[in-house]
């Protein structure tokens, strides 16, 4: 039987932002995978923030009742969306183990993630649960000026980042090597696994700034006793349409200008592709 997977942005459809359907790439290369019989793996339910009358969001109250095996929380929002009654939800969803993705991206972007018990104090933002080394609490990009701390320079929407990855499930190849490459963007966020978190949380990849020489955690993987597992990513970007395709267009309030690694390198995704597959295999506790 197939996982069930939600893949959930924390806005409301609108059309000159990070909405859902700017994730379609994803969504679709999560249901094309499938098992050595040819059947499927996940069905994916792709959403955007919807309300229920309490104004929580209805799938995520869906999800705290089994309706999910999987949930990828796409934080794209300014606002704080997730409401105490969300938290809670996610809180149950994982008590009976359910697997939690999370991801955001620059300074305060996403921050209502913080929230989410230890994966949640795995996501560092300005405001909220910065990082421990007060002295990376300063810009790394500095040519988007209107974005600042923590906003490191991988590199342009549109080309690939080299990555330094661990000996961990979600970042090998089907061979047994590592992957190397992920999608780069001008300001990711911060993750990592704080002291308090010892034995919990795993940092599986860093990347380095093309700005600073810098290095900065991309992902990290959480065990929790007795709760499903999660995987926290520095920025949404390493999955949306944009960085996959650049063709596939973005929000008018983008200033970069893009590369084009991802169009000039026919293998330039593959481990990109890789390391989703990898995070929805690691969450169903198949690899």
């Amino acid at each position: 039987m197939a996982e069930r997977i939600l893949l959930k942005t924390t806005i409301p459809t609108t059309d000159d932002d990070w909405h859902v359907g700017r994730f379609s790439l994803v969504a679709e290369h999560l249901r094309s995978l499938s098992d050595g019989h040819g059947e499927r793996l996940y069905d994916v339910l792709a959403a955007d923030r919807t309300e229920a009358p309490d104004g929580d969001d209805a799938e995520l109250k869906a999800a705290a009742a089994g309706a999910f095996d999987q949930v990828w929380l796409i934080a794209v929002d300014d606002v704080g969306a997730l409401t105490d009654g969300d938290v809670r939800n996610l809180e149950a969803f994982r008590a009976q183990g359910g697997g939690l993705y999370i991801t955001r991206d620059h300074q305060d972007l996403g921050s209502c993630i913080a929230k989410l018990g230890a994966l949640g104090r795995t996501q560092h933002f300005q405001s909220v649960n910065p990082e421990e080394d007060e002295g990376r609490r300063v810009c790394d990009d500095v040519e988007t000026s209107t974005i600042t701390w923590p906003n490191y320079h991988s590199g342009a929407n549109g080309d690939l980042q080299p990555v330094e990855a661990a000996d961990h499930p979600l970042m090998r190849r089907p061979d047994g090597s590592r992957i190397e490459r992920l999608p780069a963007h001008p300001h990711e966020g911060a993750v990592g696994a704080p002291r308090e978190l010892a034995g919990v949380a795993t940092v599986v990849a860093t990347g380095r700034s093309t700005r600073t020489g810098n290095r900065f955690n991309l992902a990290v993987a959480v065990e929790e006793d007795g709760k499903g597992r999660g995987v926290a990513d520095s920025s949404f970007h390493h999955i949306a349409d944009y960085n996959w395709d650049t063709k596939a267009g973005c929000p008018s309030f983008v200033e970069e200008a893009p590369g084009d690694e991802v169009h000039r390198d026919a293998a330039a995704l593959d481990d990109t592709r890789t390391y989703v597959a990898n995070v929805a295999a690691w969450l169903a506790r198949r690899i």
